[in-house]
């Protein structure tokens, strides 16, 4: 089981069953932490019955995929944001809902793919700020979601760099391979786009004057620097999402470029083999021509489309043309 009892800023109790929360979350010394992983419906009801959780609240977390947002209702906060979770090149977004009361904090997970067990062991390293309750808890969880994004964008952008030198290479010919990890840069940009945009209204909420789930001017730094995280991660999404365009327009002049070329080059081919064309079709004419009939006639022949030809193909190629 995912449960923590913290008393007074020391951790007391872990793993507990849930359905002992209702007996700690009376004592107000008391902060306690419980897991949800895709629970069931009725499982849910009874939580907003025990926790006093409004039932809009709950209802979004059965609606579906929400946007990252916080709700504030009268007696807790209601928050939705994704962790990241990369399978096989895809990014694929897992949300995470949190209800946060004056001592308790849920997580209600999508699937198991969220590491709620990273987040513990974050908790575990700042114990010395446990003295601060739910405040506490909340704030590792945020800096777990948001570190997970910039570690994400970064890995991204290292991407996109490999991509764009990848752009010049001299063996590269087929542009399949490039383009399809052209596209899924810039699908995963923008799923993190979606995700990582939003935050900066999550933190702008809880840091409102009017605002005193932060826990006033002791965790407030904490949080500022969530933000500042989340700063960072959006400005380097539209950054990313800028060398991805350079790239595409790039590849897109590349095979202009190309293309350009390859017509050059029939060109020249057409134009060396219209000059034979039209000196044998000139002496197949049914009309009389010199050396018609003569052997000397043929070799004549011969000679003016061996020399055009060779004429054209120095001249093209000193062009570059072929």
């Amino acid at each position: 089981m995912h449960t923590r009892l913290y008393r007074n800023g020391v951790l007391e109790k872990e793993g507990f069953p849930v359905e002992e929360v209702s007996d700690h979350v009376g004592d107000p010394d008391n902060t306690v932490w419980f897991d949800l992983c895709a629970p069931a419906p009725e499982d849910l009801a009874v939580l907003g019955q025990e926790l006093g959780l409004h039932e809009l609240a709950v209802e979004d977390v059965l609606s579906g995929p929400q946007r990252p947002k916080v709700d504030v209702y009268d007696n807790h906060l209601f928050i939705t944001v994704y962790g990241v979770h990369v399978d096989q090149g895809r990014l694929e977004p897992v949300e995470v809902d949190v209800f946060v009361t004056a001592n308790a904090l849920v997580t209600v997970r999508e699937s198991e793919r969220f590491d709620i067990g990273a987040v513990t062991r974050r908790w575990d390293a700042a114990a010395r700020l446990a003295g601060h309750g739910v405040t506490f808890l909340l704030h590792g969880l945020l800096d777990h979601v948001v570190d997970g994004q910039l570690d994400l964008v970064q890995d991204l952008d290292a991407q996109a760099e490999a991509l764009e030198e990848s752009l010049f290479e001299d063996d590269v010919r087929d542009g399949r391979e490039l383009q399809r990890t052209m596209y899924e840069l810039r699908r995963n940009t923008t799923r993190l786009r979606k995700i990582a945009m939003p935050m900066r209204e999550v933190l702008g909420t809880l840091l409102r004057p009017d605002q005193d789930f932060v826990g006033g001017a002791a965790m407030a730094p904490y949080y500022e620097d969530v933000r500042d995280h989340v700063l960072r991660t959006v400005e380097w999404v539209g950054e990313v999402r800028d060398m991805l365009a350079n790239a595409r327009e790039t590849r897109l002049a590349q095979q202009g470029f190309r293309l350009n070329d390859i017509m050059k080059r029939i060109t020249g081919w057409a134009a060396v083999i219209a000059v034979p064309t039209l000196i044998t079709g000139f002496f197949g004419q049914n009309v009389p021509y010199p050396g018609s009939g003569e052997p000397w006639g043929f070799w004549l022949s011969s000679l003016l489309v061996a020399v055009t030809s060779v004429a054209l193909y120095a001249v093209f190629r000193k062009k570059d043309w072929l």
